[in-house]
């Protein structure tokens, strides 16, 4: 017998490969591979193979390798007939072909070809899958199989550098009994990744395939993630989702940002996600809606820190903790005074350093810069550049502070304009 151990194949190679019985009588050839999910991930299920009767299933462990290359059934191995509800991937047909998510390298990439590897279980050969391959020279392998030798086709294919993604950072498959292959990303490997590097993600795959991956993450990842998408595409995939799941997303978005994305959904859509949102973040995003997309009002966030002219650092250190937004977009406290007039502006560096008993108006700048709310973006964006603003804060035309227009919110609308 062959050393199972020194012949790792691949499936390109499995595929075609003839099973006979222990007679040498040829009962059927390899046409897929069953891969397992779950705390079998990775280990092959069975093979699946092709017969006169249709197709069937046998494990890995029963079967032995003849010195021909043919796999041969041991003695004691049934195949069974398969039905197609089983809960496995079958690697040609679900894997072959398919754009997945490289976590670790944190782009979207197809699949050419699978490294599999023979292993030793109770004294029987099992196989496993050791690495995808997604680059050349798995699709020469699979362009020139069953035109050259083996032997020859290997060697060309060893020549090409491998590009391989380990099985360990592909697990990410899941089969439904429809046989219809969705995406099932590891939630803790997805969600470490910058949402700038999800969103850029997010972009490369099919449109069925974002879905499946916005669903899977956390709300407030994908949140951060469909902050980051190009304007139109954020629209066709929020158009996708349910108006519930659609809505969970959204509240966890900054509320200027989740106005531009609502604003742009046909009405009735709009609606209905807004109908879904807990009351307190549909009343925000409600608010900016009612402004001009293109002035300071629909640009801001109401998501800042605002505390009274009289109020001490320690008091704007627990609204700080209290604070229910994304706290690393924080980076000035606002002064107001009852009627909620702005009185002034206390960068972060200088609350940081000063004591918990300081007055707040003893640390706020001498002269702070702010701007109506239907002031247009043009004047916004000379006011950034003119002041070199980190935020600058939207007041109504009483004085009264409604919210801040942040730097990334300019980025973002330059952006658009080019």
């Amino acid at each position: 017998m062959r050393d199972l151990q020194a012949a790792n194949p691949t499936l390109t190679t499995m595929l075609g490969t003839p099973v006979t019985d222990a007679q040498g009588r040829l009962r059927g050839q390899v046409k897929d591979l069953a891969i397992g999910t779950g705390a079998d991930a990775g280990k092959v299920a069975g093979l699946v193979l092709k017969t006169r009767k249709g197709s069937t299933l046998v494990p890995a462990t029963g079967l032995r390798q003849t010195p021909s290359g043919a796999l041969e059934l041991r003695e004691e191995t049934e195949p069974k007939s398969l039905r197609g509800g089983e809960d496995f991937i079958l690697l040609r047909q679900d894997l072959l072909d398919r754009q997945i998510i490289d976590v670790h390298g944190r782009k979207v990439v197809r699949v050419n070809d699978v490294d599999l590897q023979w292993f030793k279980q109770d004294g029987l050969e099992d196989l496993r899958v050791r690495e995808v391959e997604v680059g050349l020279r798995g699709a020469v392998r699979r362009i020139f199989q069953g035109v050259l030798p083996a032997g020859a086709l290997e060697a060309l294919a060893k020549k090409i550098p491998a590009r391989v993604i380990p099985w360990e950072f592909v697990d990410m498959i899941e089969v439904d009994p429809a046989r219809r292959v969705k995406l099932k990303i590891e939630h803790e490997r997805l969600a470490q990744l910058h949402p700038s590097d999800i969103a850029d993600i997010l972009e490369d795959l099919a449109p069925a395939e974002r879905e499946a991956v916005l669903t899977t993450l956390d709300e407030e990842v994908a949140a951060e993630a469909l902050e980051e998408v190009e304007p139109k595409l954020q629209k066709s995939m929020v158009e996708s989702l349910d108006s519930e799941v659609a809505a969970g997303i959204v509240e966890e978005m900054d509320p200027s940002a989740a106005a531009d994305l609502l604003a742009e959904l046909p009405e009735s859509h709009s609606e209905a996600i807004l109908e879904e949102m807990n009351p307190e973040e549909r009343q925000e995003v409600e608010e900016l809606l009612v402004f001009r997309e293109d002035s300071a009002a629909g640009r801001m966030t109401t998501e800042y820190i605002a505390v009274p002219k009289t109020a001490v650092v320690g008091d704007a250190v627990r609204a700080l903790r209290e604070f229910d937004g994304d706290i690393e977009t924080i980076t000035e406290v606002y002064l107001i005074d009852d009627k909620g007039i702005l009185q002034g502006v206390v960068p972060m560096s200088r609350l940081i350093l000063a004591k918990p008993e300081t007055r707040l108006d003893v640390l706020a700048e001498a002269r702070f810069i702010s701007c109506g709310s239907d002031a247009d973006e043009q004047q916004v964006a000379e006011l950034f550049d003119k002041y070199n603003l980190r935020a600058l804060p939207v007041v109504n035309e009483q004085g009264r502070l409604v919210g801040v227009v942040e730097a990334d919110h300019v980025i973002a609308f330059l952006r658009a304009a080019r």
